[in-house]
């Protein structure tokens, strides 16, 4: 397109409609064109950008105005001499918004503008690459967070590596983790091509998601701390690093990225910018957790009652529905209309085809007749999981709620009615996380069953209430008996030993689920084999391990992977039917 017309007076800013110009070259000068001709049209354009650059310092009388567009010709001054063409006849090949982008691009350092290139060709954004300094806690909460910032830069200092060579010896999880991230980083320094000096590619490794460079700490820092920070300490040295990196690539972005909080309060205690690592948590913090039921809308019969379409199939009724709701559903999940005067609707969402769904009524486990093991729900929510607990095409059921909800009782009176009467499971697995409230009371005696009987307070005291009466007329033997058979067929089993087990028409039991990472979760969920049932329950508000919260615990994972999958449901428990004094401690405290 050709160049907007010369402005008519020095310094002055081209008005916007300037800009509008519509190329009028004809067929025969586009045939005449050179095919080097993308480099002589450069030559008018610059030429014109250094004539209106010096008549602009000629003049004397106008004044220059606060702001100009990134695409004005005379946005860059030059000495070179002043050179008059002719604007109308000059064609360009480049655009506006190209010129617009040169002119900014040149306004920052070459290593931001090198990064910025960088991320468009990725795709992950058109604004400069940042560079983030890594705590050690965060290479050791997450090996794979050196990849998990697209197209931004990482550096490492020389107290990180150090730390982590500290950390790698043992079998904790978190000596696990520092080796991983070791080997990770020696791939990456014997990539080919690798230079450490001029940092090396993040995807070198086969790691496409990350567009940016690894650097190391190569060359001692200048840096000055208060003298209230000892420079002895890790932390105050990792902070040093930041604000000499600050410093030395000033204007580009330099941020402190740490899972530790005093840590991240003395950086802005300092004025250095610092983060939490957020690549962990699968929900943000303005997210709700997926709930597992849905209330239809007051209108539904009217917005939805003339499509419907419904059929009887067994004991359910079947209803397909098309609508503005649809996209909102999801399988398994739980839908139920309440309003007065008209008749409720509580089913289950069984298929979901294009635009239309199918509703499958559910089966009333709150009346006496549909008892599960002598228990009756209570609520609504209730009554929706042990629906999800009897089905046998469910094959991972996730619980949530707060404690009195009834999770464990209904899971142990759905286990062994599976168990007992319809031998549908042939023993029923139960185990936890091992983390106490306060502290430890030292080492227990005992088998693994002795040793975990002390963390299995909750599966005493449902199945005492099970067991209740379960004997009928047989006195205190027929109870007795009840009980042996019931513990015959209860296995209880630690969380340590569970790598390389494989469970076979299984009914398990994962009870503070909520304590669990992802990696643990993972780990128990696949050691299902063929015909077993995993059921994992826990309570969000009561999270006790480290670097844990609602966000990033295995238990959220859990919720939020297998939502929508045809064998898998969770429902989240509202109200607490344990005792008035509970429900209301759990309202006022």
């Amino acid at each position: 397109m050709p160049l907007p017309p010369a402005p008519t007076r020095r310094a002055a800013v081209l008005a916007p409609e300037a800009y509008n110009v519509v190329a009028t070259a004809s067929t025969a000068t586009k045939a005449r064109k050179a095919p080097n001709d993308s480099e002589t049209t450069k030559a008018p354009l610059a030429a014109a950008r250094k004539s209106s650059a010096a008549k602009s310092r000629r003049s004397s009388s106008a004044s220059a105005p606060a702001s100009m567009p990134a695409a004005a010709p005379m946005a860059k001054p030059n000495n070179a001499p002043t050179t008059d063409i002719t604007v109308a006849s000059a064609p360009v090949s480049t655009t506006t918004s190209t010129t617009s982008t040169t002119s900014t691009t040149k306004t920052t350092s070459t290593s931001t503008g090198k990064a910025t290139e960088r991320s468009r060709k990725k795709g992950h954004g058109t604004g400069p690459a940042k560079l983030f300094v890594l705590d050690t806690n965060v290479l050791l909460h997450d090996p794979t967070s050196l990849f998990r910032f697209e197209e931004h830069d990482i550096y490492l200092p020389m107290i990180v590596l150090e730390e982590l060579d500290a950390h790698k010896k043992g079998m904790t999880e978190v000596a696990r983790n520092a080796r991983q991230i070791s080997r990770s980083l020696d791939a990456l320094a014997a990539s080919s091509g690798g230079d450490i000096a001029h940092g090396l590619k993040l995807d070198a490794t086969g790691q496409r998601s990350a567009g940016g460079c690894l650097f190391f700490q190569t060359t001692a820092l200048d840096y000055h701390l208060p003298s209230s920070l000892p420079p002895g300490k890790a932390d105050n040295q990792i902070l040093g690093v930041v604000e000499a990196l600050r410093q030395q690539h000033a204007p580009r972005e330099v941020v402190l990225v740490s899972k530790d909080i005093n840590m991240r309060v003395k950086a802005r205690a300092l004025g250095l910018p610092a983060e939490d690592y957020q690549s962990d948590k699968v929900l943000a913090d303005d997210d709700l957790l997926y709930s597992g039921l849905l209330a239809l809308p007051a209108d539904f019969w009217s917005t939805h009652g003339k499509s419907v379409e419904s059929w009887q199939s067994g004991a359910h009724t079947y209803y397909r529905i098309s609508g503005p709701i649809v996209p909102q559903l999801l399988i398994n999940q739980f839908v139920y209309f309440e309003a007065p005067g008209e008749p409720s609707l509580y089913a289950r969402v069984s298929e979901i085809r294009d635009t239309t769904a199918v509703l499958k009524t559910l089966k009333d486990y709150g009346h006496a007749k549909n008892a599960v093991w002598g228990v009756t729900t209570r609520n609504r929510e209730q009554n929706f999981a042990v629906n999800l607990l009897m089905d046998p095409d469910i094959d991972f059921v996730t619980l949530a709620g707060t404690a009195g909800t009834g999770k464990t009782l209904m899971a142990l009176a759905a286990g062994l009615t599976q168990v007992l009467d319809e031998r549908r499971y042939t023993e029923i697995i139960m185990t936890r996380a091992t983390v106490s409230v306060g502290e430890d009371i030292g080492f227990l005696p005992g088998t693994e069953e002795e040793k975990m009987g002390p963390w299995m307070g909750a599966l005493d005291d449902n199945l005492e209430f099970l067991a209740k009466g379960d004997g009928g007329n047989a006195g205190e033997w027929g109870r007795s008996a009840t009980n042996e058979l019931i513990r015959s067929r209860i296995k209880i089993k630690s969380m340590n030993f569970m790598r390389g087990r494989t469970f076979m028409n299984k009914y398990v039991i994962i009870d503070e689920a909520q304590n669990l990472t992802p990696k643990q979760m993972k780990t128990l969920i696949t050691r299902a084999g063929p015909g077993t049932k995993i059921i994992c329950m826990g309570n969000l508000a009561q999270i006790d391990t480290p670097y844990l919260t609602e966000g990033s615990s295995g238990l959220t994972f859990a919720v939020d992977r297998f939502k929508g999958w045809a064998h898998s449901g969770h429902i989240t428990l509202a109200r607490g039917e344990r005792s008035r004094l509970a429900d209301f401690a759990s309202e006022v405290l």
